[in-house]
């Protein structure tokens, strides 16, 4: 089974699958949270989103609460924070784990891809980045400190999707 066949809810609660979330499109898959010093990535993954989603490509976003507590709202209080604040149209899944034994099943196997120093295992951090093609299919990790507009990433996503 893809990971695109996994069960995951909208942000709304509304049951899905990744592949329906993504529109069987490429998609970088990022842990967000609302209350973290990398929250401001936000502004940067809805340049990414909006610059290549033309070109079939999109961002979602994955809240966590897992790292201190940083994503402790409610899924309506998610969404609001995100439109309000950052101006964000990406789709959102409902808050999930991304670690350890309650990780939820997309993450039990996208940690075991390894990053640009070929290390697997946990997600370091909010706003840890996994680049994955049409078919699910994991194409790169990014560690938090990579941004959203980081030359390596962006040109990852170009590669994706054709240039």
């Amino acid at each position: 089974m893809s990971i695109l066949d996994i069960p995951i809810a909208r942000l709304d609660g509304s049951p899905s699958t990744l592949g329906e979330i993504t529109g069987g499109r490429p998609a970088l898959l990022v842990n967000v949270a609302s209350k973290c010093g990398l929250t401001p990535q936000y502004t940067g993954l809805e340049q990414l989103h909006e610059q290549f989603a033309e070109r079939g490509f999109t961002v979602v976003g994955l809240p966590c609460n897992q790292f201190m507590g940083q994503e402790p709202g409610t899924a309506e209080e998610i969404a609001e924070f995100c439109s309000a604040t950052y101006g964000v149209t990406f789709p959102m899944t409902e808050k999930i784990e991304v670690n350890g034994d309650g990780a939820h099943p997309i993450y039990a196997e996208l940690t075991t891809v390894p990053d640009q120093a070929g290390e697997a295992g946990d997600v370091q951090w909010n706003f840890e980045k996994f680049l994955i093609a049409a078919d699910g299919s994991v194409v790169s990790r990014f560690r938090p400190a990579v941004t959203p507009v980081d030359e390596e990433l962006v040109t990852a996503v170009e590669r994706i999707v054709g240039t």
